[in-house]
């Protein structure tokens, strides 16, 4: 391949590929998937350990107006205002009567810091990533949308959650946020 007739972007790839080789791509697809479990009632729920900066016990949030049910309100974490966004709330169940024995899980998306409130946290979970099952699409459950996949880890079923669409409002959700 020329690479000075080449599209810019293959020239940018290519010495990645290169340097990667066959035998290094196949070990970081075979490396294991590590998420953090929680609960939410009797539901169990994961996120990608890398995305967690923190976990902390659950305290006075400070509440806006205007915003949409499932979120709380916001967090100053060391300087840093961070939503709290209720689980419980967001997957259609209603609002979590938060206690001290609740969670908030800090999680990076991007560039915005999120708490996400959950019953309890569980564990690390590794798995490979051909236990990932696909979410079933049979009915349009608030909380389908929202998952990337379903793994089974020692007899329970884990559900992953996607947090780019977990954060993402239905159009239904803002125009209710905006009529208050």
């Amino acid at each position: 391949m020329n690479l000075s007739t080449a599209r810019p972007e293959a020239a940018v790839e290519m010495p990645a590929q290169i340097e990667m080789g066959s035998s290094a791509a196949a070990r970081a697809a075979a490396a294991p998937t590590q998420i953090i479990s929680f609960a939410i009632g009797d539901d169990q729920y994961g996120v990608d350990i890398m995305a967690v900066r923190e976990i902390k016990g659950w305290s006075e949030i400070t509440h806006l107006p205007r915003q949409p049910e499932s979120v709380r309100g916001v967090l100053n974490l060391r300087g840093a205002i961070v939503p709290i966004i209720d689980l419980r709330c967001r997957f259609g169940q209603g609002l979590t009567e938060a206690t001290p024995i609740h969670v908030v899980i800090i999680v990076q998306v991007g560039p915005r810091m999120v708490g996400l409130l959950a019953d309890r946290v569980l564990d690390i979970v590794s798995f490979e990533a051909h236990q990932v099952q696909p979410v079933p699409k049979i009915a349009q459950a608030s909380r389908i949308d929202f998952l990337c996949g379903l793994v089974t880890v020692e007899n329970s079923l884990i559900a992953l959650i996607d947090l780019p669409n977990l954060l993402s409002l239905p159009a239904s959700e803002v125009e209710r946020t905006q009529a208050n």
